[in-house]
């Protein structure tokens, strides 16, 4: 194995202007989620190391905005040459870290590539346009780095849940604080740091702070970061976005999801049911855009559940750094324990278990749950596990009427034989992303990614969105000669 992620250069310490270093918290160890053992020991942060970090990046952050284009594309070019090189090497890592088999995995490293690679062009994007003007005026909207952003992502696709920031807020000019989840703090922070680190980024303007929720209020509330990039539940979002307001900056939220897959009548229904597998089992469930509620008309409810329920007993559970296996741990017990309760309480309350229902250590089997209606807790909370609820409807604005039911809006997706019909329905759907004749799991570097409702607050990450997000407008007007006024 190579040495891009040797231990002994990073335990302990975290990532600041002054290179790796000591920081001001406790360590915090770092465990293989299907066997528990530990497997490294990152330092973390303080809120006076975030305070430090703030102030050095502000200072970063001035020669790296006015560095030539050309040069920041190099360095993100090189980013990729790094992540190829060490593929093997990084992959093995998330597996155990992240809890991801190795197709997860694959796609992680893929789109982080991607991630990159958008970067990269983000340097050399036109930065805004020239203003009608009277003569002898030259009159300019321009856009402008936001100065340094703070980014705090989750633990389930630690590498591109942070990239998906990373990429383009520096790319625009922009440095970053960032506060990996203390889940996976080596792939979702050792690892950019030192991927940056080789491709040649300038010290200060990528730190990398792990740490507990004390690190990320500093992060939030300190008056010299003027941006707030968050991945993770609705209850911390909201927390998030009331620390920042009185600051009045700039706070991009990705939230929660319980995500609708509606299966209409005409529908292939062996296709349906495989999408489905995929959109709610995919990665364990621990996906933000999982497919929370199968919505499926009664005349083919049945037949759906039976084909769901075989695929979910046909998908083998165990530890990916080891096996070929479908699904791999859930990330904790706490997690287990929620996901256990939802589908014991849905139980009780009438649901049948077709398929799993239950777990061995940190392996959650493939549940299909049917006969679920709107009061019970497999519908109304986010799973985050690989729990597939089944609700019968009967007309299509009962479909519409269950999709939209909740304070959720992120993805969805709508099966049929007529994508006409289909797309029919998807207009009438309250979600930031939406895919006909697909599933929910779904996510391409260029296509612009955000929620409605709780799920988000009106922000997007990707493609379009990117260089409005991360940069902000200015105008500025140049006179050839001086002037007076009549004062």
């Amino acid at each position: 194995m190579s040495q891009f992620l040797d231990p002994k250069n990073w335990t302990g310490l975290i990532r600041t202007a002054d290179g790796w270093s000591p920081g001001g918290g406790p360590a915090l160890a770092v465990f293989d989620k299907a066997t528990g053992e530990q497997i490294a020991e990152v330092g973390t942060a303080s809120p006076a190391d975030v305070a430090r970090a703030a102030a050095t990046a502000a200072e970063a952050q001035r020669a790296w905005a006015s560095a030539p284009p050309a040069q920041r594309r190099d360095i993100f070019v090189r980013a990729t040459e790094v992540l190829s090189e060490h593929h093997d090497e990084l992959a093995e890592w998330l597996i155990r870290e992240s809890g991801g088999i190795r197709h997860k995995v694959e796609f992680e490293l893929f789109k982080s590539r991607e991630l990159l690679l958008h970067g990269a062009s983000l340097t050399t994007r036109p930065l805004g346009q020239i203003l009608p003007s009277e003569p002898g005026v030259l009159s300019q909207a321009r856009k402008v780095p936001r100065g340094v952003i703070g980014v705090i992502t989750p633990w389930n696709f630690p590498l591109v849940l942070a990239l998906r920031t990373l990429a383009p807020a520096l790319a625009t000019g922009n440095a970053v604080v960032l506060k990996p989840n203390p889940h996976t703090p080596v792939t979702g922070g050792v690892l950019l740091a030192r991927l940056f680190e080789e491709a040649g980024l300038p010290a200060g303007v990528l730190q990398v702070l792990p740490g507990d929720g004390d690190v990320g209020n500093a992060i939030v509330t300190d008056p010299g970061i003027a941006m707030i990039s968050f991945t993770g539940s609705t209850a911390t979002g909201r927390k998030v976005a009331q620390a920042a307001a009185p600051l009045l900056k700039k706070v991009v939220l990705e939230l929660g999801g319980n995500n609708p897959y509606i299966v209409l009548p005409d529908a292939d229904v062996d296709a349906a049911a495989s999408a489905g597998s995929f959109a709610t089992f995919m990665h364990q469930g621990q996906v933000c855009m999982t497919a929370g509620k199968h919505i499926v008309h009664r005349s083919i409810a049945e037949a759906y559940a039976t084909e769901l329920s075989v695929r979910a007993q046909s998908l083998r559970v165990g530890n990916p750094a080891v096996e070929e296996v479908h699904l791999g741990p859930i990330v904790n017990r706490a997690q287990i324990d929620r996901a256990r309760r939802i589908v014991d309480d849905s139980v009780a309350a009438g649901a049948v278990v077709l398929a799993g229902g239950g777990h061995e250590g940190p392996f959650f089997k493939p549940t299909v749950l049917s006969g679920v209606t709107p009061d019970m807790p497999a519908f109304t909370e986010e799973i985050f596990a690989p729990v597939a609820p089944i609700i019968a409807y009967d007309t299509e604005d009962e479909a519409v009427a269950l999709a939209n039911m909740g304070e959720y809006g992120l993805t969805a997706a709508i099966r049929s034989g007529s994508e006409s019909r289909a797309s029919a329905v998807a207009d009438r759907l309250r979600a930031g992303v939406i895919h006909v004749n697909d599933q929910t799991v779904v996510y391409e570097t260029w296509a612009p990614y955000g929620g409605m409702g709780s799920s988000g607050n009106g922000d997007a990450f990707g493609g379009p969105a990117d260089p409005e997000g991360f940069t902000e407008w200015q105008w500025i007007t140049r006179r050839a000669e001086q002037t007076t006024y009549p004062f």
